[in-house]
Protein backbone atom coordinates (compact mmCIF):
# COMPACT_ATOMS: atom_id res chain seq x y z
CA UNK A 1 0.00 0.00 0.00
CA UNK A 2 2.03 2.95 -1.27
CA UNK A 3 -0.57 5.38 0.07
CA UNK A 4 -0.26 4.10 3.66
CA UNK A 5 2.79 4.87 5.82
CA UNK A 6 1.78 2.66 8.73
CA UNK A 7 -0.16 2.62 11.98
CA UNK A 8 0.70 4.57 15.12
CA UNK A 9 -0.52 4.13 18.70
CA UNK A 10 -2.49 7.22 19.70
CA UNK A 11 -1.31 6.82 23.30
CA UNK A 12 2.42 6.00 23.23
CA UNK A 13 3.32 6.75 19.61
CA UNK A 14 4.79 3.33 18.73
CA UNK A 15 4.82 2.81 14.95
CA UNK A 16 3.72 -0.35 13.11
CA UNK A 17 4.19 -1.31 9.47
CA UNK A 18 1.42 -0.88 6.92
CA UNK A 19 -0.49 -4.09 6.38
CA UNK A 20 0.48 -5.46 9.78
CA UNK A 21 -2.24 -7.68 11.26
CA UNK A 22 -1.72 -6.04 14.65
CA UNK A 23 -4.96 -4.43 15.81
CA UNK A 24 -3.83 -2.70 19.02
CA UNK A 25 -0.52 -1.46 20.38
CA UNK A 26 1.71 -4.29 21.64
CA UNK A 27 3.41 -1.91 24.07
CA UNK A 28 0.50 -0.27 25.89
CA UNK A 29 -2.65 -1.81 24.43
CA UNK A 30 -3.70 1.53 22.93
CA UNK A 31 -5.79 2.10 19.81
CA UNK A 32 -3.91 2.46 16.52
CA UNK A 33 -4.43 5.13 13.88
CA UNK A 34 -3.67 4.63 10.18
CA UNK A 35 -1.22 7.16 8.71
CA UNK A 36 -1.13 8.15 5.05
CA UNK A 37 1.42 9.58 2.64
CA UNK A 38 -0.54 12.71 1.79
CA UNK A 39 2.04 13.90 -0.73
CA UNK A 40 1.66 10.67 -2.71
CA UNK A 41 -2.14 10.82 -2.48
CA UNK A 42 -2.26 14.49 -3.49
CA UNK A 43 -0.35 13.68 -6.67
CA UNK A 44 -3.05 11.19 -7.69
CA UNK A 45 -6.31 12.46 -6.24
CA UNK A 46 -7.86 15.84 -7.01
CA UNK A 47 -11.17 17.34 -8.07
CA UNK A 48 -10.54 16.60 -11.74
CA UNK A 49 -9.73 12.92 -11.22
CA UNK A 50 -12.81 12.51 -9.03
CA UNK A 51 -15.05 14.31 -11.52
CA UNK A 52 -13.96 11.84 -14.22
CA UNK A 53 -14.89 8.77 -12.17
CA UNK A 54 -18.19 7.05 -12.83
CA UNK A 55 -18.07 4.83 -9.73
CA UNK A 56 -20.01 6.65 -7.02
CA UNK A 57 -19.51 4.01 -4.35
CA UNK A 58 -17.06 4.38 -1.48
CA UNK A 59 -14.34 2.90 -3.70
CA UNK A 60 -14.08 6.14 -5.69
CA UNK A 61 -11.80 7.27 -2.85
CA UNK A 62 -9.47 4.27 -3.06
CA UNK A 63 -6.34 6.42 -2.70
CA UNK A 64 -7.50 7.35 0.81
CA UNK A 65 -8.27 3.79 1.90
CA UNK A 66 -6.00 1.06 3.39
CA UNK A 67 -6.59 -1.47 0.62
CA UNK A 68 -3.83 -3.54 -0.93
CA UNK A 69 -3.34 -3.14 -4.67
CA UNK A 70 -5.16 -5.85 -6.60
CA UNK A 71 -7.63 -6.62 -3.80
CA UNK A 72 -11.04 -7.94 -4.80
CA UNK A 73 -13.58 -5.28 -3.82
CA UNK A 74 -17.07 -5.88 -2.47
CA UNK A 75 -19.74 -6.58 -5.10
CA UNK A 76 -22.37 -4.76 -3.04
CA UNK A 77 -22.72 -1.06 -3.86
CA UNK A 78 -21.74 0.72 -0.65
CA UNK A 79 -21.63 4.48 -0.23
CA UNK A 80 -22.84 7.16 -2.59
CA UNK A 81 -25.77 7.81 -0.27
CA UNK A 82 -27.82 10.96 -0.94
CA UNK A 83 -27.32 14.29 0.78
CA UNK A 84 -30.71 15.97 0.93
CA UNK A 85 -31.34 19.66 1.44
CA UNK A 86 -33.86 19.48 4.30
CA UNK A 87 -35.65 22.81 3.74
CA UNK A 88 -38.87 22.00 5.59
CA UNK A 89 -37.05 20.51 8.58
CA UNK A 90 -34.60 23.40 8.56
CA UNK A 91 -37.46 25.90 8.57
CA UNK A 92 -39.05 24.04 11.47
CA UNK A 93 -35.81 24.12 13.46
CA UNK A 94 -34.74 27.61 12.46
CA UNK A 95 -31.79 26.63 10.24
CA UNK A 96 -31.34 28.02 6.74
CA UNK A 97 -28.97 25.36 5.41
CA UNK A 98 -29.70 21.95 6.91
CA UNK A 99 -28.76 18.75 5.11
CA UNK A 100 -29.59 15.09 5.77
CA UNK A 101 -27.05 12.43 4.80
CA UNK A 102 -29.15 9.27 4.55
CA UNK A 103 -26.78 6.35 5.10
CA UNK A 104 -29.68 4.07 5.88
CA UNK A 105 -29.81 3.44 2.12
CA UNK A 106 -26.66 1.32 2.15
CA UNK A 107 -27.11 -2.38 1.21
CA UNK A 108 -27.83 -3.67 4.73
CA UNK A 109 -29.41 -0.42 5.91
CA UNK A 110 -26.66 1.36 7.84
CA UNK A 111 -23.45 3.38 7.67
CA UNK A 112 -21.60 0.39 9.09
CA UNK A 113 -21.52 -1.22 5.66
CA UNK A 114 -18.62 1.15 5.00
CA UNK A 115 -16.54 -0.42 7.78
CA UNK A 116 -17.57 -3.98 6.99
CA UNK A 117 -16.54 -3.50 3.36
CA UNK A 118 -13.00 -2.75 4.51
CA UNK A 119 -13.07 -5.77 6.82
CA UNK A 120 -14.12 -8.33 4.23
CA UNK A 121 -11.80 -6.97 1.54
CA UNK A 122 -8.79 -7.05 3.86
CA UNK A 123 -9.76 -10.48 5.20
CA UNK A 124 -10.11 -11.93 1.70
CA UNK A 125 -6.81 -10.42 0.56
CA UNK A 126 -5.09 -11.97 3.60
CA UNK A 127 -6.47 -15.38 2.63
CA UNK A 128 -8.77 -15.60 5.65
CA UNK A 129 -12.15 -17.29 5.27
CA UNK A 130 -13.99 -16.33 8.48
CA UNK A 131 -14.79 -12.88 9.88
CA UNK A 132 -16.32 -12.21 13.29
CA UNK A 133 -17.55 -9.35 15.45
CA UNK A 134 -19.74 -8.39 18.36
CA UNK A 135 -22.47 -5.85 17.76
CA UNK A 136 -25.67 -4.34 19.06
CA UNK A 137 -27.11 -4.97 15.59
CA UNK A 138 -25.97 -2.85 12.64
CA UNK A 139 -22.30 -3.83 12.53
CA UNK A 140 -23.47 -7.42 12.75
CA UNK A 141 -25.88 -7.23 9.82
CA UNK A 142 -23.43 -5.25 7.71
CA UNK A 143 -20.70 -7.83 8.30
CA UNK A 144 -23.04 -10.74 7.62
CA UNK A 145 -24.28 -9.24 4.36
CA UNK A 146 -20.87 -8.20 3.08
CA UNK A 147 -19.28 -11.50 4.10
CA UNK A 148 -22.00 -13.39 2.22
CA UNK A 149 -21.41 -11.28 -0.87
CA UNK A 150 -17.65 -11.99 -0.72
CA UNK A 151 -18.09 -15.72 -0.09
CA UNK A 152 -16.78 -15.55 3.49
CA UNK A 153 -18.14 -17.18 6.64
CA UNK A 154 -19.21 -14.94 9.51
CA UNK A 155 -19.70 -15.43 13.26
CA UNK A 156 -21.77 -12.75 14.94
CA UNK A 157 -22.18 -12.13 18.68
CA UNK A 158 -25.14 -9.98 19.75
CA UNK A 159 -26.57 -9.11 23.18
CA UNK A 160 -29.93 -10.76 23.78
CA UNK A 161 -31.69 -7.36 23.68
CA UNK A 162 -30.78 -6.89 19.97
CA UNK A 163 -33.95 -6.11 17.93
CA UNK A 164 -35.49 -9.18 16.34
CA UNK A 165 -35.47 -7.55 12.92
CA UNK A 166 -31.71 -7.18 13.01
CA UNK A 167 -31.20 -10.74 14.21
CA UNK A 168 -33.47 -12.01 11.43
CA UNK A 169 -31.36 -10.08 8.92
CA UNK A 170 -28.25 -11.86 10.21
CA UNK A 171 -29.86 -15.26 9.84
CA UNK A 172 -31.03 -14.48 6.30
CA UNK A 173 -27.43 -13.63 5.37
CA UNK A 174 -26.35 -17.06 6.60
CA UNK A 175 -24.30 -15.88 9.56
CA UNK A 176 -23.58 -18.03 12.61
CA UNK A 177 -25.39 -15.95 15.24
CA UNK A 178 -24.64 -16.22 18.95
CA UNK A 179 -27.11 -14.36 21.18
CA UNK A 180 -25.36 -13.62 24.46
CA UNK A 181 -27.27 -13.45 27.74
CA UNK A 182 -25.76 -10.20 28.93
CA UNK A 183 -25.00 -6.63 27.90
CA UNK A 184 -22.77 -5.37 25.08
CA UNK A 185 -19.64 -5.56 27.23
CA UNK A 186 -20.32 -9.26 27.94
CA UNK A 187 -20.92 -9.83 24.24
CA UNK A 188 -17.73 -8.04 23.22
CA UNK A 189 -15.64 -10.02 25.69
CA UNK A 190 -16.95 -13.37 24.46
CA UNK A 191 -16.39 -12.42 20.81
CA UNK A 192 -12.80 -11.36 21.60
CA UNK A 193 -12.11 -14.71 23.28
CA UNK A 194 -13.59 -16.65 20.36
CA UNK A 195 -11.68 -14.61 17.76
CA UNK A 196 -8.43 -15.26 19.58
CA UNK A 197 -9.13 -18.98 19.96
CA UNK A 198 -10.06 -19.68 16.34
CA UNK A 199 -8.00 -16.99 14.61
CA UNK A 200 -10.89 -15.33 12.79
CA UNK A 201 -10.51 -11.93 11.17
CA UNK A 202 -11.56 -9.32 13.74
CA UNK A 203 -14.22 -6.93 12.45
CA UNK A 204 -14.73 -5.22 15.81
CA UNK A 205 -14.33 -1.59 14.77
CA UNK A 206 -13.24 -0.49 18.22
CA UNK A 207 -10.26 -2.87 17.96
CA UNK A 208 -9.45 -3.00 14.25
CA UNK A 209 -8.06 0.45 13.25
CA UNK A 210 -8.69 -0.11 9.54
CA UNK A 211 -12.47 -0.06 9.90
CA UNK A 212 -12.80 3.62 10.84
CA UNK A 213 -11.10 4.26 7.51
CA UNK A 214 -14.20 2.87 5.83
CA UNK A 215 -16.51 4.96 7.96
CA UNK A 216 -14.64 8.13 7.03
CA UNK A 217 -15.84 7.81 3.43
CA UNK A 218 -19.14 9.33 4.53
CA UNK A 219 -17.23 12.58 5.18
CA UNK A 220 -15.49 12.39 1.81
CA UNK A 221 -18.91 12.14 0.16
CA UNK A 222 -20.42 14.98 2.17
CA UNK A 223 -17.57 17.31 1.20
CA UNK A 224 -17.77 16.36 -2.48
CA UNK A 225 -21.57 16.67 -2.51
CA UNK A 226 -21.22 20.19 -1.08
CA UNK A 227 -18.78 21.19 -3.80
CA UNK A 228 -15.72 20.55 -1.62
CA UNK A 229 -16.85 22.98 1.02
CA UNK A 230 -16.88 21.60 4.52
CA UNK A 231 -20.10 22.18 6.48
CA UNK A 232 -19.95 24.23 9.65
CA UNK A 233 -21.37 21.42 11.81
CA UNK A 234 -21.84 17.67 11.42
CA UNK A 235 -24.06 15.88 13.93
CA UNK A 236 -23.18 12.26 14.66
CA UNK A 237 -24.89 9.73 16.92
CA UNK A 238 -22.20 8.23 19.14
CA UNK A 239 -21.85 4.77 20.70
CA UNK A 240 -18.41 3.17 20.84
CA UNK A 241 -16.84 6.24 19.22
CA UNK A 242 -15.74 4.67 15.92
CA UNK A 243 -18.11 6.58 13.68
CA UNK A 244 -17.41 10.06 14.99
CA UNK A 245 -13.67 9.29 14.92
CA UNK A 246 -13.99 8.16 11.32
CA UNK A 247 -16.02 11.23 10.34
CA UNK A 248 -13.30 13.48 11.73
CA UNK A 249 -10.52 11.48 10.04
CA UNK A 250 -12.25 11.88 6.69
CA UNK A 251 -12.42 15.65 6.88
CA UNK A 252 -8.83 15.85 8.14
CA UNK A 253 -7.66 13.74 5.19
CA UNK A 254 -9.38 16.06 2.72
CA UNK A 255 -7.90 19.08 4.45
CA UNK A 256 -4.42 17.53 4.36
CA UNK A 257 -4.52 17.00 0.58
CA UNK A 258 -6.05 20.42 -0.06
CA UNK A 259 -9.52 19.39 -1.25
CA UNK A 260 -11.19 21.47 1.48
CA UNK A 261 -9.85 24.60 3.16
CA UNK A 262 -11.71 24.41 6.48
CA UNK A 263 -12.83 21.79 8.98
CA UNK A 264 -16.30 21.38 10.52
CA UNK A 265 -17.21 21.30 14.18
CA UNK A 266 -18.59 17.94 15.25
CA UNK A 267 -21.72 17.51 17.33
CA UNK A 268 -21.47 14.37 19.46
CA UNK A 269 -25.00 13.23 20.29
CA UNK A 270 -25.60 10.47 22.81
CA UNK A 271 -28.64 9.07 24.57
CA UNK A 272 -29.14 10.24 28.14
CA UNK A 273 -29.33 6.62 29.30
CA UNK A 274 -25.86 5.82 27.92
CA UNK A 275 -23.54 8.78 27.37
CA UNK A 276 -20.03 7.99 28.70
CA UNK A 277 -18.20 9.91 25.96
CA UNK A 278 -20.24 13.11 26.33
CA UNK A 279 -19.99 12.86 30.10
CA UNK A 280 -16.19 12.61 29.91
CA UNK A 281 -16.04 15.76 27.78
CA UNK A 282 -18.45 17.73 29.93
CA UNK A 283 -16.82 16.81 33.24
CA UNK A 284 -13.24 16.80 31.87
CA UNK A 285 -12.72 13.43 33.50
CA UNK A 286 -11.59 10.04 32.12
CA UNK A 287 -14.10 7.71 30.54
CA UNK A 288 -16.14 5.73 33.04
CA UNK A 289 -18.53 2.84 32.31
CA UNK A 290 -22.28 3.48 32.21
CA UNK A 291 -25.40 1.37 32.13
CA UNK A 292 -26.86 0.75 28.66
CA UNK A 293 -30.31 2.22 29.26
CA UNK A 294 -31.72 3.52 25.97
CA UNK A 295 -33.97 2.29 23.18
CA UNK A 296 -31.31 3.44 20.69
CA UNK A 297 -29.66 0.03 20.76
CA UNK A 298 -27.05 0.83 18.09
CA UNK A 299 -25.42 3.43 20.34
CA UNK A 300 -26.03 1.69 23.66
CA UNK A 301 -22.35 1.11 24.48
CA UNK A 302 -21.55 1.55 28.15
CA UNK A 303 -17.82 0.85 27.74
CA UNK A 304 -16.74 2.55 24.48
CA UNK A 305 -13.67 0.79 23.12
CA UNK A 306 -12.81 3.64 20.79
CA UNK A 307 -13.53 6.35 23.31
CA UNK A 308 -10.10 8.00 23.13
CA UNK A 309 -10.34 8.57 19.39
CA UNK A 310 -13.84 9.97 19.83
CA UNK A 311 -12.74 12.32 22.60
CA UNK A 312 -9.88 13.58 20.46
CA UNK A 313 -12.18 14.15 17.50
CA UNK A 314 -14.63 16.18 19.58
CA UNK A 315 -11.90 18.26 21.20
CA UNK A 316 -9.86 18.83 18.05
CA UNK A 317 -12.94 19.99 16.16
CA UNK A 318 -14.03 22.25 19.03
CA UNK A 319 -17.17 20.21 18.95
CA UNK A 320 -20.39 20.22 20.91
CA UNK A 321 -21.75 17.46 23.12
CA UNK A 322 -25.52 17.08 23.22
CA UNK A 323 -27.35 14.47 25.27
CA UNK A 324 -30.96 13.60 24.40
CA UNK A 325 -33.67 11.54 26.04
CA UNK A 326 -35.40 8.58 24.43
CA UNK A 327 -38.53 10.73 24.08
CA UNK A 328 -36.52 13.31 22.17
CA UNK A 329 -35.19 10.55 19.91
CA UNK A 330 -38.72 9.29 19.18
CA UNK A 331 -39.81 12.86 18.45
CA UNK A 332 -36.91 13.19 16.00
CA UNK A 333 -38.03 9.99 14.23
CA UNK A 334 -41.46 11.49 13.61
CA UNK A 335 -40.10 14.93 12.72
CA UNK A 336 -37.52 13.66 10.26
CA UNK A 337 -40.04 11.40 8.56
CA UNK A 338 -42.84 13.96 8.37
CA UNK A 339 -40.66 16.81 7.08
CA UNK A 340 -38.08 15.00 4.95
CA UNK A 341 -39.41 11.58 4.03
CA UNK A 342 -36.41 9.91 5.67
CA UNK A 343 -37.08 6.92 7.94
CA UNK A 344 -34.34 6.46 10.51
CA UNK A 345 -34.00 4.02 13.37
CA UNK A 346 -33.58 5.50 16.90
CA UNK A 347 -29.78 5.66 16.79
CA UNK A 348 -29.98 6.83 13.19
CA UNK A 349 -31.96 9.94 14.09
CA UNK A 350 -30.17 10.73 17.34
CA UNK A 351 -28.01 13.24 15.47
CA UNK A 352 -31.15 15.04 14.28
CA UNK A 353 -32.50 15.08 17.84
CA UNK A 354 -29.21 16.62 18.92
CA UNK A 355 -29.40 19.35 16.28
CA UNK A 356 -32.92 20.24 17.41
CA UNK A 357 -31.77 20.54 21.01
CA UNK A 358 -28.61 22.47 20.10
CA UNK A 359 -30.67 25.02 18.18
CA UNK A 360 -33.07 25.38 21.10
CA UNK A 361 -30.05 26.05 23.34
CA UNK A 362 -28.77 28.69 20.87
CA UNK A 363 -25.57 26.72 20.22
CA UNK A 364 -25.87 26.75 16.40
CA UNK A 365 -26.30 29.99 14.38
CA UNK A 366 -29.28 30.06 12.01
CA UNK A 367 -26.96 30.75 9.04
CA UNK A 368 -24.71 27.74 9.68
CA UNK A 369 -24.39 24.90 7.18
CA UNK A 370 -25.36 21.83 9.19
CA UNK A 371 -25.36 18.14 8.25
CA UNK A 372 -27.25 15.50 10.18
CA UNK A 373 -25.86 12.03 9.61
CA UNK A 374 -28.66 9.42 9.60
CA UNK A 375 -26.78 6.22 10.29
CA UNK A 376 -29.46 3.52 10.09
CA UNK A 377 -32.79 2.72 8.44
CA UNK A 378 -35.99 2.74 10.50
CA UNK A 379 -37.10 -0.65 9.19
CA UNK A 380 -34.40 -2.19 11.38
CA UNK A 381 -36.43 -1.42 14.51
CA UNK A 382 -40.12 -1.26 13.70
CA UNK A 383 -41.11 -1.66 17.35
CA UNK A 384 -39.54 1.71 18.18
CA UNK A 385 -41.03 3.19 15.04
CA UNK A 386 -44.49 2.14 16.20
CA UNK A 387 -43.84 3.78 19.57
CA UNK A 388 -42.86 6.98 17.80
CA UNK A 389 -45.69 6.97 15.29
CA UNK A 390 -48.62 5.88 17.46
CA UNK A 391 -51.72 4.09 16.19
CA UNK A 392 -53.56 4.65 12.89
CA UNK A 393 -57.21 5.59 12.73
CA UNK A 394 -59.30 2.42 13.23
CA UNK A 395 -62.80 2.56 11.70
CA UNK A 396 -65.29 0.23 10.00
CA UNK A 397 -65.74 0.51 6.19
CA UNK A 398 -68.25 3.37 6.46
CA UNK A 399 -67.73 6.73 4.66
CA UNK A 400 -69.98 8.55 7.11
CA UNK A 401 -67.86 7.45 10.04
CA UNK A 402 -64.70 8.43 8.13
CA UNK A 403 -66.10 11.91 7.48
CA UNK A 404 -67.04 12.29 11.13
CA UNK A 405 -63.62 11.15 12.33
CA UNK A 406 -61.77 13.46 9.93
CA UNK A 407 -63.94 16.41 10.96
CA UNK A 408 -63.10 15.65 14.57
CA UNK A 409 -59.35 15.85 13.85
Amino acid sequence: MRNVIGAVCINCGVQYEAGDTTYTCKQCGGVLDIQYDYGYIKSRLNRETLAARKDFSMWRYLELLPIEEGSRLTPLRIGGSPLYRAEKLGEHLGLKKLYIKDDGLNPTGSLKDRASAIAVVRAAHAGMHTVACSSTGNAASSLAGNAAAMGLESFIFVPERAPKGKVAQLMIFGAHVISVKGNYEDTFRLSAEAIEKWGWYNRNAAINPYLSEGKKTVSLEIAEQLGFKAPDYVAVSVGDGCTIAGVWKGFKDLYAIGLIDALPRLISVQAKGCCPINRAIETNRPLEPMEENTLADSIAVGVPRNGEKALRAIRESQGLTITVSDDEILTAMRLLGATSGVFGEPAGVTGTAGIKKAVEQHLIPAEAVVVSLVTGNGLKDTASAQCAAGEPLHIPPDLGILIAELDRT
